[in-house]
């Protein structure tokens, strides 16, 4: 029984060991230290769908009018407002498309970038205000990270060219016993379904990926490795058998 218990130890010291090809991200043999290599990444600005929520600004040097459209976002301790009081004080994108700012009225907005939804309330805007500025920013910008990784969670993102490394470093980057072939991005479309795709972060073509820029609402699900899940089997058989195998000396004991 001891015998068995060693070869046991034995066989999952071996199972344990790890190599540098199966952690590295971005391996590629053709990168050189201090030679930089380009790569075409694929951008396409987010088109503003319903349920997004914005913040929107106005500045002006009439305060009076320009409070109509800045709604005051309620701040912590720390003078920082949280997601939850930023989405209260939003403005949400309604089913039809539309949001509804005071004075200027209903504007349709669904399937422009932030940039463009921001010059067309400006051009509406210098009806009502001279000498106005809006700025137009995103906030329901939402991602989830889940499985092998340090700290998994939903996580609120102000840049909206955030890509999936940097969510996953939100997150606290990937486990020892993450698989980095296979990591699944769940993406919501705009025809209320969802698409499911297989990253490889060990390929280096992955930054050029239409999928490598997060969009809101990104879900991320990182499997464990095979390996993972077998030494982690040998672990609960290895205490199993010790269990036995203690019994078994206390029993010859006894005797």
């Amino acid at each position: 029984m001891r015998n068995i218990v060693y070869l046991l130890l034995l066989v999952l010291g071996v199972s344990s060991c790890m190599t540098k090809k199966e952690l590295v991200y971005i391996q590629n043999d053709n990168l050189k230290e201090n030679v930089p290599t380009d790569f075409q990444t694929k951008y396409a600005a987010y088109q503003l769908q319903t349920n997004d929520v914005l913040s929107i600004k106005v500045l002006s040097v009439d305060p009076d009018m320009s409070n109509l459209f800045n709604i005051t976002n309620p701040v912590n301790g720390m003078g920082m407002s949280e997601p939850a009081s930023l989405f209260l004080s939003g403005y949400a994108i309604d089913t039809e498309g539309f949001i509804n700012l005071p004075t200027v009225g209903k504007l349709k907005i669904e399937g422009l970038t932030t940039s463009q939804t921001q010059e067309l309330i400006q051009k509406n805007l210098d009806r009502y205000i001279t000498d106005a500025t809006v700025v137009v920013k995103l906030i329901s910008f939402k991602v989830s990270v889940l499985g092998e990784v340090r700290n998994p969670g939903y996580f609120y993102i102000y840049n909206e060219r955030a890509n999936l490394l940097e969510g996953l470093s939100l997150a606290g980057d990937l486990t020892l016993g993450a698989d980095r072939d296979n990591v699944k991005l769940i993406r919501q479309k705009k025809d209320s379904s969802s698409e499911i795709v297989l990253l490889d972060l060990k390929d280096p073509n992955l930054v050029q990926s239409q999928y490598y820029y997060l969009m809101p609402n990104d879900m991320i699900y990182v499997e464990p490795r095979k390996t993972q899940l077998k030494r982690d089997n040998l672990i609960v058989w290895n205490a199993v058998l010790g269990v036995i195998s203690t019994g078994a000396l206390l029993y010859n004991l006894f005797k």
